[in-house]
């Protein structure tokens, strides 16, 4: 089992509760993807095998590399990218994906509306505030599952900070919101952070207003008041990766492929 598949059995065990259907869609946006070609690429562009399933086309993509053999029964071309990246590039074309079909417990039909919307929802950014707080306080009323949600976004973002606080900000005009603030984060990677928090929101199926984003320095006032009264994350330690073979192009998420 996957974590793509678990995922999965948790949506349709709870096919109700949008909050399940969400968190599937975020699983799929952020796990490694490998997308079935009709040939091997051509420089930097891809053409994914298209299947034809009554009036709509599908691309197929696989969790695993094993599960995309064993549905093509032989060797056959990929590329390795984000599920973000691939909807990102099939939005609008009118092109559903088929996950992991026959292969595994996670096989399911995703319609070109379903990619279209998680590329739109994906896309969305968040807003910054120069607002200034008044006063700190621990987190109230937050529910298990956005801070769940929160952990499991915070584990996978190694090395970019060296912790995040969750805390209670009063502003200037009595304002209350809820502020995840980073500690010694990496000045390149804030943009990207703000957008994960964004989208720990997004996919929580919760309504708890908003979460602000703030980027500290260990030395700063405030993060003594943080240490006592905030709820912690400690972000993992960037380890050095090791040497892999590329066996396919795609891999590098700043220039994925050019689907045609």
């Amino acid at each position: 089992m996957t974590s793509l598949d678990d995922a999965h059995a948790q949506m349709e065990a709870n096919s109700q509760i949008d909050a399940y259907r969400l968190q599937f869609f975020e699983c799929l946006a952020e796990t490694e993807m490998f997308l079935l070609l009709e040939e091997e690429p051509d420089a930097d562009v891809a053409k994914p095998m298209l299947f034809p399933v009554e009036d709509q086309e599908f691309a197929l993509v696989f969790d695993t590399e094993e599960r995309l053999s064993e549905f093509a029964q032989s060797t056959a071309p990929f590329v390795s990218l984000s599920g973000r990246l691939i909807a990102g590039m099939l939005a609008g074309k009118k092109i559903g994906l088929g996950v992991n079909l026959s292969v595994a417990p996670s096989s399911m039909l995703l319609p070109a509306s379903a990619v279209s919307w998680l590329s739109d929802t994906l896309a969305h950014s968040a807003t910054e505030t120069q607002a200034k707080p008044q006063s700190v306080a621990a987190p109230k009323g937050v529910p298990e599952t956005l801070i769940t949600s929160l952990d499991r976004k915070l584990a996978a973002m190694a090395g970019v900070a060296q912790m995040a606080y969750l805390a209670e900000f009063t502003y200037a005009d009595q304002t209350k919101i809820h502020v995840v603030a980073f500690i010694d984060a990496l000045e390149a990677a804030q943009p990207a952070i703000t957008n994960a928090v964004s989208e720990v929101l997004t996919f929580s199926g919760i309504e708890v207003g908003s979460l602000d984003v703030l980027f500290l320095r260990a030395n700063d006032p405030i993060c003594a008041t943080l240490s006592k009264v905030a709820l912690r994350f400690d972000l993992p330690e960037l380890h050095q990766p090791k040497a892999r073979v590329i066996e396919a192009p795609g891999s590098n998420p700043d220039k994925p492929p050019k689907l045609r």
